[in-house]
Formats: C-alpha cells, structure tokens, sequence
C-alpha cells in the first residue's frame, strides 16, 4: 500500500514536472516558427488550429466578473494576414498565461482590464517600444486612474496587427500615413474631424499625399507628449520646421524654406529659443507656429476665410496679442521669405545698398581711428632727447699746422672778451654829451669819432700763446677787462 502511494506520488511530480516546462516554453521570449519538427508535442497539443478550433466561432465568448460580455472570437483570415501570422508566431507565444482547463485562467474583473493586460503581452517582443511607451501621456492618464486611455492593442489590434514600415529601411509604408489618423479617431474624433478639413489632412486622408505630415509627426510615435505642456510648446517650431524647411519637399509646393530663420530672426522667435534653451517650463507669451497659423484646422495660406496671405485675417491674428494693431501693422510681415528681386524688391535693394554703404564708412574710420591711436601712443613711449646749453660744448677742430692746445674753447673765449652789455655801455660813456642846438656836423663827426678801428683783414682762429703769467684768472674774470674807449681812441 504504501509502495502504491509512492508511485502516485511520483507519477504526479513528472506530470507537474512536463506542464511546467510546457508553460515555460510557451511563456519564453517569442521568436518566429521555422522548425516546428523540433516541437511535435507542442504544435500538436497548442497549435494554432486547436486554438481556433473553438476562438473561430463568431458567438464565442465569456462573462467576467463583473458581469461584463467577451468576446473571444478570433478571425482566422485576419490573423494569417497579419504580421504575426504571416511570420508563423503560435497563439501560446503571445498568450503565455495560457492554462490547459476551461477558461484558461481568464479571471480579469473588467473586459478594460483584460485589455490592459495584453501590454505586459507585447512586452515580451517590443520592449523598447513599451519603455517608451510608458513615459507617454497616455501611460500617466492610466496612473492616474483614467483606464480608457489607450494601449497596444487599441492602437495596433490584438490579432490584426498590420506591418507599418519597411523591414529594409524602417521608413512608414504610404498606406500607414493614411491609417495612423484613423486610428487616432477611434479616441479623439473632434480633432480628427478638425485635421480632415486642414490643408494637411485633407491632401492625405482625401489625396493620399504622403509629404503631408500625420498624427506621428507632431505628437510622436510611442512616447506621445502632453501637447498642453510648455515644453511642447516652446518646441513646437522646431517640429514645424522637420518638414518646412526641407527643400526637396516644399520645393514642389513653392513655398519657402525660410520659415524658421525668419522666424528666429524676429523677436517672437529669439524670445522663444532663449526660452526653449535655457528655461523650458517657463512660460512665455510670445507666439510659436500654431498660435498664427492654428494647430489641427491649418488652411491654405490664400484661403479667403483663415488664409494669412489675406490681410484681414492676419490682422485679427495679431490683433490677438496687439489689441491696438491698426490696418497697416500687418503690412512688416513677408510671409517668411528672404527679399530678392523676385520677392519684395524695395526692401531686397534697400538692404543690398545698405550693406555696400556701411562698410565704405566703418571701414576707412576704422583705419583713421587706428592711425590716430597709433601716433598718440608713439608720441607718448618716445624718450624726449634733452642736451641742456650749460653743458653743450662744440667741438672745434683745428686748423692745418695749429695744435690742438691752440683752440680755445668757448667758456676760455668768453672769459677773455667782455661781455656785450659792458661793452655797450662803455661805448655810451664816450660818446660826449652834446648842448642842445649843437651843429650837426659836430655831430656827424662825433659819430665818426665813435666808429670803431676797422678790422683786420685776418683774425686769427685762436688767441695768441701766452705765459701763465699772463693768462687771466679764470677764477676772477672781472679783471680781465679790455682797455677803455679812450685808450682805443688813441
């Protein structure tokens, strides 16, 4: 007896032993079908028939606890269509809490609750996709308790999950533009509705356009932002301009490619970067893109109702932050082009005649400036030369045959001869004083009296040699003195 109870007990250890490992398979990371030979046991007991076997029925389905209605109904069609089905994934891949009984262990409260459930589900393969996903806008609604917020499978389907970019390049296939605003509509019709009629929405949900942007290029793919944030805000003309300012795009439309340089330009735009640089949750009340040019209702520039080509309509735009803007205010707006000759020629030839005229000013000032500066400097670092007359002594030079102990220097030559003034005064002296109406030739002829000796035809360059007996004193050059008038005289 107890032998038997052994065995039982063992028999149940391997059963639970090989459904574990079977769950285990079944809940490993997914990976495409290409060997099923090497999995007969699972292809057999878990195929994708024997799933659909009961799933394909359109009335099949179950209560919740809430007493909620479903559905489990899967299309056959639809999923081999699909990118999972036509790449061979297994139902028990995706469904890894998949239990072999009835109901297969679907206990979730809500049918909402089932459907959030299917992320943790697509985490398993999309990891980066669900990392993103969960720094969205849409992942914080849930935290906050708002469970309609969407998921993977609101956007993307459970078992119609379409491909929507090239396995090659990864770029979104043309059809996908086109089906991302649908998708988008199933939550927020009222802005679907406003994009349809847009210049944007209309050239490719009506058209089929794809160089017009969708849903994915503004708000992002995965990680979707708060669109009410200033962040967003103060980022937006930088989104604006991935697609304004590609010249192979707006070439075809012949609009310009200057937007966001003529924007950044002005002082709106310099405001704002400043802002988006330094301060990006600061709040600014200078105007981005969408506050002139709207948001999801953008309509043709020439549209006679919003177009901004018309002056009536540009004017109730700025009228919106310069309430006293008059008719004419509107007028300094070039609707983002650069002036050329072709567009707004005045202001193109102004500018080109300014920017010969101020360099043919600045340039030569500069130059003037520079050289005025320049002498001033010089003038002030130059070492003045001083050569006082006290201590100045000229040099002579000597003569042929006279030695050079011959030449008398200056100070020797006016220690010898008197000084002028003395001079001067002595010949006043010997001139006689003459009686009031004295004849003139007597004074004529004490003029003559007074004429000096005529000069020697030669005057030695030195003074004689004499003793030092005979030399004067240079100590006392007073005594020295020249004979007086009367002596010459005689």
């Amino acid at each position: 007896m107890r032998s038997l109870h052994y065995v039982l007990i063992t028999v149940g250890i391997l059963l639970l032993v090989g459904l574990t490992s079977t769950i285990q398979f079944a809940g490993a990371a997914p990976a495409p079908v290409t060997n099923t030979a090497s999995l007969p046991n699972l292809e057999e007991t878990f195929s994708n028939e024997s799933c659909l076997a009961c799933h394909q029925n359109p009335a099949f389905s179950v209560t919740l606890a809430n007493g909620e209605l479903y559905p489990l109904f899967v299309d056959p069609d639809e999923y081999a269509h699909s990118v999972h089905g036509a790449s061979g994934y297994l139902c028990v891949q995706c469904h890894v809490n998949f239990k072999p009984e009835m109901g297969h262990g679907f206990t979730f409260e809500s049918r909402r609750e089932a459907i959030l459930a299917f992320n943790a589900t697509c985490a398993q393969c999309h990891y980066g996709q669900a990392s993103l996903e969960k720094d969205s806008s849409h992942a914080a609604a849930r935290e906050s308790g708002n469970l309609e917020s969407a998921n993977c499978s609101d956007c993307h389907t459970a078992h119609n999950v379409q491909r929507l970019t090239n396995p090659s390049s990864g770029e979104l296939l043309p059809e996908t533009r086109a089906w991302i605003p649908v998708t988008c509509q199933k939550c927020h019709s009222g802005i679907y509705e406003k994009y349809a009629e847009s210049v944007h929405g209309a050239a490719l949900v009506g058209e089929g356009n794809p160089d017009v942007p969708t849903c994915i290029d503004c708000h992002g793919v995965h990680i979707i932002e708060d669109p009410t944030t200033t962040a967003f805000r103060l980022a937006s003309p930088q989104m604006c301009a991935a697609c304004h300012t590609d010249p192979q795009v707006m070439g075809k439309y012949g609009l310009s490619t200057q937007v966001l340089n003529t924007y950044v330009a002005d002082f709106h735009g310099t405001t704002v970067t400043i802002f988006d640089q330094v301060s990006p949750d600061a709040e600014t009340n200078k105007p981005v893109c969408y506050d002139c040019h709207g948001i999801h209702d953008i309509v043709r520039v020439d549209d006679p109702k919003k177009g901004l080509q018309i002056k009536e309509n540009i004017l109730i735009r700025c009228q919106a932050c310069h309430e006293d803007a008059n008719p004419n205010f509107p007028d300094a707006w070039m609707s983002h082009y650069i002036p050329s000759p072709d567009k707004y020629p005045i202001v193109y030839f102004i500018d080109l005649f300014y920017k010969f005229l101020i360099p043919a000013v600045l340039i030569p000032m500069g130059i003037l400036v520079v050289m005025d500066f320049g002498r001033m400097m010089i003038n002030r670092f130059r070492k003045p030369h001083h050569h006082p007359t006290s201590e100045r002594h000229e040099e002579v030079t000597p003569p042929a045959g006279i030695s050079e102990e011959a030449v008398a220097t200056e100070e020797d030559i006016k220690s010898i001869a008197p000084p002028q003034s003395e001079m001067e005064a002595q010949a006043e002296e010997s001139i006689p004083e003459t009686e009031a109406g004295a004849a003139p030739a007597e004074i004529e002829t004490a003029d003559q009296e007074l004429e000096p000796a005529e000069a020697p035809d030669e005057v030695p360059s030195s003074p004689p040699e004499t003793s030092e007996s005979d030399a004067p004193d240079e100590q006392h050059p007073s005594t020295t003195q020249p004979d007086d008038e009367e002596t010459r005289h005689d």
